[in-house]
């Protein structure tokens, strides 16, 4: 089992340091350091959100349902997706893998409400949602890839939580920091979430230079990536303190 105790030190810095980047500009810096998947497939906010959510990932496994497995009785079975939602910690990311299945929906509004009550920061899974009408009533962040009435056991059967999983074509271990916005999700690394929380903020800041330079009427090319001239005058800018 992944630990789930929350971080201190210098740990706890890179969520809120993550809040501040796009997904846009981190998925060009995982690019940068050889992570080519990184983006959630298919997967989008049911409800626009208002904020970048940031946290540790806590990961539910499906697998392909099969009749004795995906039965109503399953629900009452231990382990079960219910003990998964009641293991999920407070300021986690609840990911779940639903294998892209869209027969049915890994999430309902009871469900939600009760991550939501835990302190969760938000559930993504690839496959639908139902509910949905209640669902966008919940002061909770919830990505899907879509709305579907029937629920999971239709076409997916419960396996497991707190273990490597897939999510819309990427991999996601427990722990791994994701990040959520307009864009979609993210999956960074444990292991190199806060080099590239230090390079997405400076990344974020060498772009509002750039929107600057736009505004005033400095074409792309030289700019974006920048030229040596753009980097002296960024480096200026700097000094003047980012006016």
């Amino acid at each position: 089992m992944a630990n789930t105790d929350p971080p201190t030190g210098g740990a706890s810095r890179v969520p809120d340091q993550l809040r501040q980047v796009s997904t846009a500009t981190l998925t060009m810096v995982l690019l940068k350091r050889g992570v080519r998947t990184s983006w959630l497939r298919g997967v989008k906010p049911l409800v626009p959100l208002s904020a970048r959510v940031a946290g540790p990932a806590f990961t539910i496994r499906f697998v392909p349902g099969r009749e004795d497995l995906s039965q109503p009785e399953s629900y009452a079975k231990s382990p079960s997706f219910r003990d998964a939602i009641e293991a999920a910690p407070r300021g986690s990311v609840v990911v779940i893998d639903g294998r892209g299945n869209t027969l049915g929906a890994t999430l309902g509004d009871i469900l939600v409400a009760r991550l939501a009550k835990k302190g969760v920061l938000a559930a993504i899974t690839d496959a639908p949602v139902r509910d949905a009408d209640e669902i966008r009533g919940i002061d909770l962040p919830v990505l899907c890839a879509g709305v579907a009435a029937p629920p999971s056991i239709v076409g997916l059967a419960f396996a497991g939580y707190d273990e490597i999983i897939g999510c819309g074509g990427v991999a996601v271990c427990p722990g791994d920091v994701m990040v959520c916005d307009n864009d979609g999700a993210v999956v960074i690394p444990a292991a190199l979430a806060a080099e590239v929380a230090e390079a997405g903020i400076e990344q974020e800041r060498f772009e509002r230079f750039v929107q600057r330079r736009i505004a005033e009427g400095a074409a792309v090319v030289g700019l974006y990536p920048p030229d040596e001239k753009t980097l002296e005058d960024y480096r200026k800018w700097l000094d003047d303190g980012e006016p």
